[in-house]
């Protein structure tokens, strides 16, 4: 689809430009150059250590960054205040952890920041956040408290609480990496709904299965830096690189 005659190209949701981050000494990003366009899935892959979860974490400010620059559906990255909290309400996020409050229902987690931030009637909220409960495949568990729930329904619960804001982008971060293996699935499921519905999300995971079945694109990273970066075919079976394929040698041999 072409854009229209003199219109402009409609930007990236996610672009990140010369991006560099250290921990002191520690260059944990290295130059990273990357877009993620509307509606595409990119799953992050690499062995623990390579910059994964810092570059999902960069891209709403929870870790501020060195040099390059970070923009969000056209917008540079606001450094603080008023404009980073308008921005992080679009840019969900899901954790390894769920990060409910634990002395509030599931229903009363989902409507909290819709209330405050978007200035949601209470009604309208409720309304909104039952709807993404049925969504996500808990609405009976509305009324219960986190401790009440599977970790696999407190991290559907949590993508829930993401969604409710209505987000432009969503922002994984190794979501199933705290659970059972058992309940991995049913969270997988759920986002991979989330892709075929068309949100923008960039995912750092270790569920293969998933980047297969899922993902637009694999970035695959070592040591700070985007060795590879393809269609999910084009990395499963045939990686250019000795890391990626170690890397799959490693992982696909189970």
């Amino acid at each position: 689809m072409t854009a229209a005659e003199g219109s402009l190209p409609t930007p990236p949701m996610i672009r990140m430009a010369g991006v560099d981050k250290y921990f002191g000494q520690l260059h944990v990003l290295r130059d990273i150059n990357i877009e993620v366009p509307s509606g595409q899935v990119v799953v992050v892959l690499g062995p623990s250590g390579s910059g994964k979860s810092t570059l999902c974490r960069a891209i709403n400010r929870l870790e501020p960054i060195n040099s390059g620059t970070i923009e969000v559906d056209g917008k540079p990255l606001p450094a603080e205040g008023k404009a980073l909290a308008g921005l992080r309400a679009d840019v969900g996020m899901v954790f390894q952890q769920f990060n409910l409050f634990s002395h509030k229902t599931i229903v009363d987690n989902v409507t909290l920041a819709p209330v405050k931030v978007r200035k949601q009637s209470a009604a309208e909220a409720k309304k909104a956040a039952m709807a993404l409960l049925d969504r996500v495949g808990i609405a009976n568990q509305a009324e219960k408290y986190p401790a009440q729930l599977s970790g696999g329904q407190q991290q559907r619960a949590a993508i829930a609480r993401a969604l409710a804001m209505q987000p432009k982008v969503m922002l994984f971060d190794e979501p199933t990496s705290a659970l059972d293996p058992e309940m991995v699935q049913e969270v997988l499921d759920t986002m991979a709904g989330l892709a075929k519905d068309g949100m923008t999300m960039l995912v750092v995971t270790h569920e293969m299965g998933f980047a297969r079945r899922a993902a637009h694109r694999v970035v695959f990273m070592a040591d700070g830096e985007i060795v590879e970066d393809s269609t999910p075919n084009e990395f499963f079976t045939a990686p250019k690189s000795d890391r990626a394929k170690d890397f799959l040698g490693k992982i696909l041999t189970h």
